[in-house]
């Protein structure tokens, strides 16, 4: 069978998608674009036979390629998405998969138009320990689910902001901390807890020259009747923790990124389950992959599984709609803010 022809626009996150793609025993890398030139030579040196492009619409007419990944700063992606899959090309967005519900939407509409697969890049998805934790809340083994918290509390210094001159800026980043670092975590929250009903929220600037934010807090109520608090800040030297729980009326899980830490369940008395899982799935992603060779994770997870999209006729495991999700309710959390706490109904 033919392998599918991999090209990848925008080598910043995009060379995590080139290496996914070497990786692949479906796939040959045959393209990357960019404007750097810098960044170009860096690819050239890792890929030798890849084709260099520095003009997207040349990248287009390559009869070679079949899917491009969308690494471009977040408010680019709906743009050149939209004209890849317009131009007969399958595409991976990265995170998020733009900056505004309306611009997202766009995507969607051009993957309907065109019948052409388009994938979203929520890795975290696919953590050994949110697999795990996905499996036991759709099991109804948390009982009702009560309770979330989530707070995403990194760091990250000026010069991180003041690199490449795009983050923190509503145009082209569309938010700070929120839309950039927690936008995943805010996927994993709808993902594991469902609808999202309201949201009432703050936010500001603490610790950074930037025109966006640098800390939000808010509380979320989900159309199941359910509660959530949802932090994220890039203030909290050196980088702390990613906060994942749920709490319900059978049993609690609490996990830190892709580390489990509790799993208590009224059914596990003797906690054998607990010990279980916590051997499993309490020392991260790569011991576990170390523990089920061949299943992969992070990058490498979503790339290879677009290539298997295309090449089987199904559909990709994160749709637009399913990030579409992701950015309304980051979305009402800025209108939340702005207007001093207002309470933001979703439809």
């Amino acid at each position: 069978m033919k392998k599918i022809g991999y090209a990848v626009l925008g080598l910043g996150i995009g060379m995590a998608h080139c290496e996914g793609a070497a990786l692949s025993e479906h796939a040959d890398l045959v393209a990357v674009c960019d404007l750097d030139r810098e960044r170009l030579a860096k690819a050239h040196a890792l890929y030798p036979e890849t084709t260099l492009y520095e003009d997207f619409e040349e990248l287009l007419r390559d009869d070679r390629v079949d899917i491009i990944s969308i690494c471009l700063p977040s408010a680019m992606h709906a743009d050149f998405a939209v004209r890849a899959m317009r131009a007969g090309k399958h595409v991976l967005v990265e995170k998020p998969i733009d900056i505004t519900p309306e611009r997202a939407a766009l995507i969607e509409a051009a993957r309907l138009e065109t019948g052409m697969t388009c994938g979203i890049v929520h890795q975290n998805r696919f953590n050994f320990n949110m697999t795990a934790i996905k499996q036991a809340v759709e099991e109804g083994k948390l009982g009702r689910i009560l309770l979330g918290t989530f707070a995403v509390k990194w760091y990250r210094e000026q010069k991180y902001y003041d690199r490449g001159g795009w983050r923190g800026t509503w145009e082209m980043d569309g938010g700070g901390s929120l839309m950039n670092q927690a936008v995943h975590t805010v996927d994993l929250m709808q993902w594991l807890m469902g609808e999202v009903e309201s949201v009432t929220s703050t936010m500001n600037i603490y610790n950074h020259n930037i025109k966006t934010e640098d800390m939000t807090a808010s509380l979320i109520t989900f159309k199941n009747g359910a509660t959530a608090t949802f932090v994220s800040t890039t203030c909290a030297y050196p980088g702390i923790s990613t906060e994942i729980d749920l709490y319900g009326t059978e049993g609690s899980i609490e996990a830190d990124a892709d580390l489990l830490k509790t799993w208590k369940m009224k059914d596990d008395e003797d906690e054998e389950e607990e010990e279980e899982m916590l051997a499993k799935y309490g020392r991260g992603n790569r011991y576990a992959a170390e523990q089920n060779p061949g299943v992969l994770y992070g990058h490498r997870h979503v790339v290879e599984d677009i290539i298997l999209a295309v090449r089987d006729g199904r559909d990709p495991e994160v749709m637009p709609a399913d990030a579409i999700r992701a950015v309304r309710i980051v979305d009402a959390v800025y209108r939340s803010a702005r207007a001093g706490g207002e309470k933001i109904l979703l439809g």
